[in-house]
């Protein structure tokens, strides 16, 4: 039997349409197309695809059972490894990590492994079948902070083994970056609820508007009866550039727009919180905040410029996002950065004067640095500056929590188990290497909860990383 050499196209809402309301973009396969595409699985032996995932799903046996049309079995495979299905199908980059290492992606376009792990997923929800039962206590609790991908995996990894878990939120709903930061164009919040209930179902407290470090800290958790505490607080301290402008009205960092639109809900009429509907925006970056920035600013019904210092080729941002940004509307300019924004003579953003850059060798992340180019000013009209540099984790929980050690660019120290220096204190996600994906975050949450569990257990040594 031959094989399709390229993917079953993933169905999405036309440009024109989708670019006005924040509906979901990509409409997910049929049945039909899944099994189509399922049948593309060469079932390699020696599974290469799976190293590729950080939560280690057995991807081959799911589309072994997608191919057949057993779609259940399907999730309940996926479901063994990853807590967050619906949500990874649609949010990871599977293109540099699972479908990066598929055989047949030597010679052809790879499966569409995030395509059938979404279809999979919306099937079991759709069929509405009851969520598992929590199972036996083990007479043990864990507390974890931050509800966000990270945090979610640890609390029900750690409540399908019988912990008491306990998930603090600072913010009024659960799921953390899932939530406040990516658009409900990309990621329905029903989505995210749904999988939030299925822990919940299995014996996950969450508690929201609690922020640790300030509500209550680390050692109060520990005095209130949680034997470990997993820190999957993310990394929620936006970057600037620190140039002149700055200050000025209309220009906001990328976490406090989208927060603000996916959150709050700004775009709404009645949104007691509404969000500048700016002219043009400018948003300076080049990865997926800036990508998701740039799509709701046009949704707003900004003319929408990306200011990026390298080529379309060092895009940080998934393919995917940068031709969705394009079809709907979004325009880039390539080798340029900001150094000014201007005032409009009323203390508001008037444009953004950039410079011309030009490559040079490698930085110290091994992309080409770029450099300025004298005598290559030009302004682009403003009045919205939206800054995507990235995030550091928040030193709140650092400065409050007496024996954690922590790196030059803040994020918490962990050795490969996700323990830090402070004993029966683990952390993993964003709160340790700075901005990420979700997958990573997942998997280290998947990694710290199986610590955890040795370590209540008494199975390892129950020292921290330093003798204390």
């Amino acid at each position: 039997m031959s094989i399709d050499p390229k993917k079953h196209e993933m169905p999405v809402r036309d440009a024109r349409e989708r670019s006005c309301d924040f509906d979901e973009v990509a409409l997910g396969y049929t049945a039909k197309l899944a099994v189509a595409e399922a049948t593309r699985c060469l079932d390699c032996k020696n599974k290469p695809c799976v190293s590729g995932c950080p939560v280690n799903i057995d991807i081959p046996d799911f589309i072994k059972q997608v191919k057949v049309g057993d779609f259940e079995s399907a999730y309940r495979t996926i479901a063994r490894s990853s807590s967050l299905p619906a949500v990874c199908g649609r949010v990871c980059p599977q293109e540099k990590q699972c479908e990066s290492k598929c055989t047949l992606g030597i010679k052809f376009e790879p499966v569409g492994i995030g395509r059938l792990e979404r279809f999979v997923a919306d099937t079991h929800m759709a069929s509405a079948q009851a969520p598992a039962a929590p199972p036996p206590s083990n007479g043990h609790k864990v507390a974890v902070v931050g509800s966000g991908p990270a945090g979610l995996t640890c609390a029900g990894d750690l409540a399908k083994k019988g912990y008491a878990v306990t998930v603090f939120e600072a913010l009024h709903t659960a799921g953390g970056v899932l939530v406040y930061g990516i658009p409900e164009f990309r990621l329905p919040k029903s989505i995210v609820a749904n999988e939030v209930r299925q822990l919940k179902a299995l014996g996950v407290e969450i508690m929201t508007n609690v922020v640790i470090g300030k509500t209550l800290t680390v050692d109060e958790l520990f005095d209130m009866g949680y034997e470990c505490v997993f820190i999957g607080s993310g990394a929620g301290l936006p970057k600037f550039m620190n140039i002149k402008g700055e200050s000025l009205n209309g220009v906001l960092s990328a976490n406090e727009f989208l927060t603000r639109v996916n959150l709050m809900k700004a775009y709404m009429p009645n949104s007691s919180t509404p969000v500048r509907r700016a002219r043009k925006t400018v948003v300076v970056g080049g990865g997926n905040v800036a990508m998701d920035a740039a799509r709701c600013a046009k949704r707003l019904g900004s003319q929408v410029t990306v200011v990026y210092r390298r080529t379309e080729k060092e895009l940080p941002a998934r393919k995917e996002e940068v031709e969705h940004a394009k079809e709907e509307g979004v325009d880039f300019v390539f080798l340029a950065n900001p150094f000014e924004i201007t005032d409009d003579g009323n203390g508001n953003v008037g444009s953004v004067v950039c410079r011309k850059m030009t490559l040079s060798a490698p930085d110290e992340s091994g992309r080409a640095r770029p450099v300025p180019l004298e005598n290559s000013d030009f302004a682009i009209e403003a009045d919205c500056v939206i800054m995507s540099l990235g995030t550091s984790p928040n030193p709140l929980i650092r400065d409050t929590t007496s024996g954690l050690d922590v790196g030059e660019r803040g994020g918490i120290i962990v050795d490969e188990s996700g323990k830090t220096s402070r004993v029966g204190v683990y952390a993993g996600g964003d709160a340790v290497t700075g901005a990420a994906t979700v997958i990573l975050a997942m998997g280290a949450g998947k990694t710290a909860a199986r610590a955890i569990d040795e370590y209540i257990s008494g199975k390892k040594d129950q020292c921290g990383m330093r003798n204390q």
